[in-house]
């Protein structure tokens, strides 16, 4: 076992990424009793919401889950209060400062990961005492970095400079590429959009429909003046490229997004209007399978890929 299944005590080092309108108890249960690591993301849950799936989850699965946590959240504290009443044993923290969190949730017994696109707040997580690394590359879809480094760059940056464990994320949907990050220098993967089409997720199914019609290009870094997201090309994602290209301001931006653009494309199903965050990968996903399949394939392509690496006779 290596550092990552040790730290979550889990079978397989793949962790199910905490996506907004995709991330339920259900799917998070199903990726755990896997063998991998489920998250709940609640980043689209009111506390209460929060509350009900965390006991759900525990309620259909003993094995270790994690909740992933914005930390930009309007509800943050009572987010964290709840994280703590419920025991939840993992929390992955996101989009805001790790300083502000970890100590007190770590003064709690639970095991914090933070999530990065670049080495300068690598460097700082790893300062404010998280014990592993998220390295989410500019393939990824949702919430992106600026800098739009791509995890075949980003995850060697951070393995010379990290020594806490790094979990790579970004374009990875199959074992080939769990195993080029392994290669890089991560000991675990986050898997994101493949799992965005599991049975279990929470998405609606138009959303899922057309994730697996998406070809090569049919997604885009957008809103890089407000907070950077990779979108499914639709109507609205137009719009925003067309403001964008003519130089509108932030305030035009905000005005454009709106409120609850995610929710009414990712989880009420319109997919024209609504916004939809998806990884450049959704152009290799091709058909709805259970999240325990999804897991297994990708496990059982490293190891053959692995073998076929240690077998090349390159002279």
């Amino acid at each position: 076992m290596n550092r990552i299944q040790t730290l979550f005590n889990i079978k397989y080092p793949i962790i199910q990424a905490g996506m907004i309108w995709c991330s339920g108890w259900r799917l998070a249960s199903a990726v755990s009793e896997a063998g991998g690591l489920g998250i709940i993301g609640a980043g689209s849950m009111y506390p209460d919401v929060l509350r009900e799936h965390i006991q759900k989850c525990k309620g259909a699965t003993l094995k270790p889950f994690a909740v992933n946590l914005p930390l930009l959240y309007p509800n943050i504290e009572e987010h964290v209060q709840i994280i703590i009443e419920e025991k939840v044993p993992i929390v992955f923290t996101s989009a805001g400062n790790p300083a502000i969190w970890t100590k007190k949730l770590k003064s709690h017994g639970i095991t914090v990961v933070h999530v990065v696109a670049n080495l300068k707040f690598a460097l700082k997580a790893q300062t404010e005492g998280v014990d592993a690394i998220v390295a989410e590359g500019f393939e990824a879809g949702g919430h992106n970095g600026r800098e739009e480094t791509t995890t075949l760059c980003l995850i060697p940056m951070l393995k010379d400079e990290i020594h806490i464990p790094i979990i790579a994320a970004g374009g990875i949907a199959c074992g080939r590429s769990m195993l080029a990050c392994f290669a890089l220098g991560a000991e675990g993967v986050q898997v994101g959009s493949a799992f965005a089409v599991a049975q279990e997720s929470s998405a609606h199914e138009a959303f899922k429909q057309k994730i697996l019609e998406a070809n090569e290009g049919d997604t885009k870094l957008s809103l890089k003046k407000l907070v950077p997201v990779r979108l499914l090309k639709n109507e609205f994602a137009e719009r925003v490229a067309k403001a964008e290209a003519e130089g509108a301001d932030k305030e035009t931006l905000e005005q454009l997004l709106g409120r609850a653009k995610a929710k009414l494309g990712m989880f009420e199903g319109n997919i024209d209007e609504g916004e939809l965050e998806i990884g450049q990968v959704s152009a290799r996903l091709t058909k709805i399978t259970p999240a325990k399949e999804i897991l297994m394939k990708i496990w059982e392509e490293f190891l053959e890929e692995k073998e076929r690496i240690k077998n090349l006779n390159l002279g």
